[in-house]
Order: C-alpha cells, then structure tokens, then sequence
C-alpha cells in the first residue's frame, strides 16, 4: 500500500467526529507535505498563481541549504585546522561524535569529507532537536485551535539552527526553539499574528539566559579546552588592527572561514542565496537596500567623527557587513514578512533603522560587540509603529490633495 493509499484510508477517522479528530491536523500537515491539496482553484473566476505559502517557505527552506552545507564544512574546518596545529588537542577529545568521525573520516583540514562529516555531527543534532520539539509545539497549538499546521516552522527551525554556536548544549536547543514557539508566536495566535521574529526571539532568550554557552571564546570551535574569539570580538577590544594581527583577511571573513555562529560567517554565499530570493520576490528589496544603506550610513558618520578611546568607531562599512551575523540578518531575518513593516515606505524606514541600530550596537555598546539581533527585534517592535505613522501621512496627504 503506497502513502497515498494510506493517507486516503485514515482520512476518514481524523475528519469531524471521526475516532482520532484531535490528530487531524497532523495528518493535514503530512498529507499537504507529500502532496498538493485536493481542492484547486480549476475555474477562470479566480485569479491562479502558482505561489503560495506553503511554496514560499519552501523556498527560504531550500535557500539555507548552501549556508548549511559550507556552516557544516566550516564547522569541521575550523575543529581540524585547530588539530593540525595542535595534535595534543586530539588526543583529549571524547564522546560519540569523536568515535563516530574516527570510524567514518579523519581529520585532515584540507579534505572537505572530513570537514563535512565533523560539522554534520554537530549541526545536524541541533537541527534535528530543533525540529522535533518546535513542530510538536505547533501540532499541540494546532490541534488545541483546530487549525492547520503552517510550513513556516520549516524557515523557523532551520534559521534558529543556523544562529546557534556549534558547541551549544542541546537541552538550550530545546529551551530555546521552546520559547521562540510557544512565547513569540503562539501566544499571539500563532503563524500572521506574532510581531517578532520567532526564531531570534528564541536566540536572545538563549544568549541573555545562558551567557557563557552563547557568548565569548569557548563556544565557536567544538574542540574542547580551546578558546578562538571571533573576528568581531577581535575588533570589539581593537579595532580592525586586532582582525588584522590573527591573520584574518576581510576575504577570508566574506567567503566565511572564520569561527562563529554556524550559518552566519559566508556572507558570500548568503548574498548569492539572498538574490534569489530577491529575484523571485519572497524577499523585499526595500527592506534590504534598507539594511544595508542605514549601517552605511552610520558607519560613515562613526568614521567621520572618530574616537581615541573607540577604535569601532574607525571600522569601515565592509567590514560590518563581513563580521559576525550582519549579512545572515540582513537577508533571511530582517525580511521575515510577519514581522516587518508591511507599507512601501515603511519597509525603508524599517530597514534603516535596524541596519543603522547594528552599527550603533556594536560600536556605542562595548559590552554587546554582535549588534544584528537586537536591531531586528527592536525593529520588529517597531514595526507596526512605522506603518502607522505612513498610513496617517498618506491618508492627510490624499486629504489636502482633494481639498485643493
């Protein structure tokens, strides 16, 4: 009996009053998974597109993939460049992901099977930890409600993976996806109705919870015993000279060989995935030309005016947008459709302030080096306010247009 056969034969028992009602909108969600719904648009009185959510989530979905693949060989790269530099190192390692890369591959940072498997091991859990408890939240909100589950946990789950340090411990994982579900979104009535963007809610829940697992130079490599700060911790107590003195090039940090959170540190390959989503308009080019004119912006401004005492204040605007999860943000956060401003105007204003509150974060607050974050959900925040004030101005604009 094929999935097919078998999806039709239980249909019937989680239907209403059916044996198993509580479960249909799991069965809905597996059955709208695999195959396309039953019930079509087939006559000419509708207007037919072949987009839809269930497509645009897919395709944010299948976008991560080339950031989760060079994250996961970043990963193994960065734990193997440090063994080969130190043997002793190896020697120390323990638990089943060590035994599992032994018996599998090596650890020779030149071959990319080795890279690859020891970042697998390490991603891949977060990930799968990711997407069982946040989707068992959604079908328990889904089947309480008694609607559908929504496929944008698929972007929730992966995005919330990809912004979390290789070492984390997966029980966080867990408190983490927890929260960004359940008090982010769900509260507020789940998919349409949240006004933050789930899964960095679910990320600064964990780095203000958890500091020390989540923060500082211990987290970014998974060898154990071996501390590598990341290029903008570096330039958070000296500037650009201090990425510059630990052989750190501005094109070694845009292609993404440098420690840091597993999906941020190809900014390469995030912008080549972000004109995709560009082209086919899931993303909004406002917000991101936003983005990336208000940290310009500022960062000239910041240059302009100078500080003995600040050596932020002298970094240059490309080295924002290489360091830490600024290009990570900017393309796949900042343009989350739920939380954004929604109006034409509003999505500029939108982007500039959280691209210009980035800089303003990472240069004005020493203790805060990461700015990204903050600046999205103040922007989220904000958001609703922002399209407000563009509403009233249009409408007082149409207003003296018609007066006169």
């Amino acid at each position: 009996m094929g999935l097919r056969d078998f999806l039709d034969k239980v249909g019937h028992l989680v239907e209403k009053g059916g044996k198993y009602e509580k479960f249909h909108s799991v069965y809905e969600a597996l059955d709208t998974f695999f195959y396309r719904p039953a019930d079509v648009t087939r006559t000419t009185a509708h207007i037919r597109d072949g987009i839809d959510l269930k497509r645009m989530m897919i395709a944010v979905w299948v976008c991560t993939f080339p950031v989760m693949f060079f994250g996961m060989w970043n990963i193994g790269y960065q734990a193997n460049k440090a063994f080969a530099a130190a043997p002793d190192l190896l020697a120390v390692q323990e638990g089943w992901r060590f035994a599992l890369i032994r018996m599998f591959a090596g650890f020779n940072p030149g071959n990319v099977w080795d890279n690859l498997f020891q970042g697998a091991t390490w991603f891949l859990p977060i990930y799968m930890v990711t997407f069982a408890v946040g989707i068992s939240w959604e079908m328990l909100f889904a089947s309480v409600r008694k609607h559908e589950v929504n496929e944008g946990f698929f972007v929730t789950s992966v995005l919330f993976a990809l912004t979390m340090p290789p070492s984390i411990p997966l029980w966080q994982v867990a408190l983490g996806i927890s929260f960004g579900v359940v008090i982010a979104k769900e509260v507020f009535g789940g998919t349409g109705k949240n006004f933050l963007n789930p899964a960095l809610a679910g990320r600064a829940f964990l780095y203000f919870a958890y500091p020390a697992q989540n923060s500082g130079d211990m987290v970014w490599t998974v060898v154990d015993g071996l501390a590598s700060a990341t290029p903008l911790n570096l330039a958070a107590g000296g500037g650009v000279q201090a990425i510059n003195a630990s052989d750190v090039s501005w094109w070694n940090a845009f292609v993404g060989m440098i420690p840091g959170s597993i999906g941020e540190t190809s900014t390469l390959i995030i912008l080549c995935v972000g004109c995709v989503l560009l082209v086919t308009k899931i993303a909004s080019w406002r917000i991101v030309s936003g983005v990336l004119l208000g940290m310009i912006g500022l960062s000239l401004l910041l240059n302009s005016i100078g500080s003995s005492t600040n050596p932020m204040f002298a970094m240059p605007w490309y080295w924002h947008l290489v360091l830490g999860g600024f290009a990570f943000g900017m393309i796949f956060m900042a343009t989350d459709p739920v939380s954004a401003a929604m109006t034409n105007t509003g999505k500029w204003i939108f982007g500039a302030l959280i691209g210009s509150m980035a800089v303003m974060v990472r240069v004005l607050n020493p203790a805060f080096p990461e700015g990204i974050m903050l600046a999205i959900l103040f922007g989220n925040l904000c958001a609703p306010l922002i399209d407000y004030f563009v509403i009233q101005a249009n409408i007082k604009r149409r207003l003296r247009r018609n007066v006169h």
